[in-house]
């Protein structure tokens, strides 16, 4: 079996240095889509360094995703072929606002090793800190087809009560026929986005865009909406990747307030059908 998971967890922790500037945190707001309209204020927030603030999913690609998913899958114990992987889902947890830039330190093993059947999920814990202490946590879910079925633990269900009633609000949020190909410029380099063929070989007609991408376009779409365009308010945000959106589509972000402190979203393709696209996600906020 390509993944054993006893050695993958008895593995010890990967370490490294990590740091990032301005212009890492702008090239990754862009490749959100923000700065549209240019000149609006409350765009400039995420494009010009002078206002800048972080909004909090840039933790994903911080230092160029390093240790990052795709390194994970070399960890000891693991060895799999990319094209059968998949980003499942992604959890991150701020221990306070990220600066707009800084050097840090991150720490990366693998967390869990579950066994889905037909799959297998690897959960990528990365934990950062920096001289005045934890920054942030990020847990990413990944599924490796056809490496399941040993018999292990299934884990935990992360499927969340689907929300009822009319959304508090609803947003659509335009994709750019070339935003993979910028978004990837933020570290995240898997073929699988960019490349024709390679997109073939994983089942898919052409290239799709980045699950993080959407997941950082669905939380600017809240902060913005919903939290009054303050970064700093995100507590955790949550997400399981429940389809594929192609650049050029449309996605279409439902809002529901749970209580006080968190919000439920659910992410579809409006071009198709509302298929969907992110699910089981909460941000909780301050």
């Amino acid at each position: 079996m390509p993944i054993d998971a006893a050695q993958a967890l008895a593995a010890e922790p990967r370490t490294g240095e990590i740091s990032w500037t301005t212009k890492d945190v702008q090239l990754y707001h862009l490749g959100l889509g923000a700065g549209t309209p240019a000149t609006d204020p409350d765009e400039l927030r995420y494009t010009l360094e002078s206002r800048l603030h972080v909004l909090p999913s840039f933790a994903t690609v911080a230092g160029n995703g390093s240790p990052g998913v795709i390194s994970g899958l070399s960890m000891p114990g693991i060895e799999v072929d990319l094209a059968r992987v998949l980003h499942g889902g992604q959890s991150l947890r701020l221990h306070r606002p990220i600066p707009a830039q800084g050097t840090a330190t991150s720490t990366g093993h693998i967390a869990a090793v579950y066994d889905k059947g037909k799959a297998a999920v690897l959960v990528m814990r990365t934990e950062v800190a920096d001289a005045d202490g934890p920054l942030w946590t990020n847990d990413a879910q990944i599924f490796v087809r056809g490496e399941g079925g040993w018999g292990g633990d299934r884990g935990p269900s992360a499927r969340l009560e689907p929300p009822t009633g009319e959304p508090y609000k609803v947003v659509e949020r335009a994709i750019r026929e070339d935003q993979a190909l910028l978004y990837r410029l933020s570290g995240d380099w898997n073929p699988l986005h960019a490349d024709p063929e390679f997109a073939k070989l994983a089942g898919f007609d052409r290239p799709i865009l980045h699950g993080l991408c959407t997941y950082g376009m669905t939380l600017k779409a809240v902060v913005d909406t919903l939290l009054d365009g303050d970064v700093t308010r995100v507590r955790s945000y949550d997400t399981r990747f429940a389809g594929v959106v192609f650049p050029g589509e449309t996605l279409r972000i439902r809002m529901w307030r749970r209580g006080d402190a968190e919000v439920q979203v659910a992410v579809s393709a409006v071009e198709r059908d509302d298929a969907p696209v992110l699910a089981d996600t909460i941000v909780e906020h301050s």
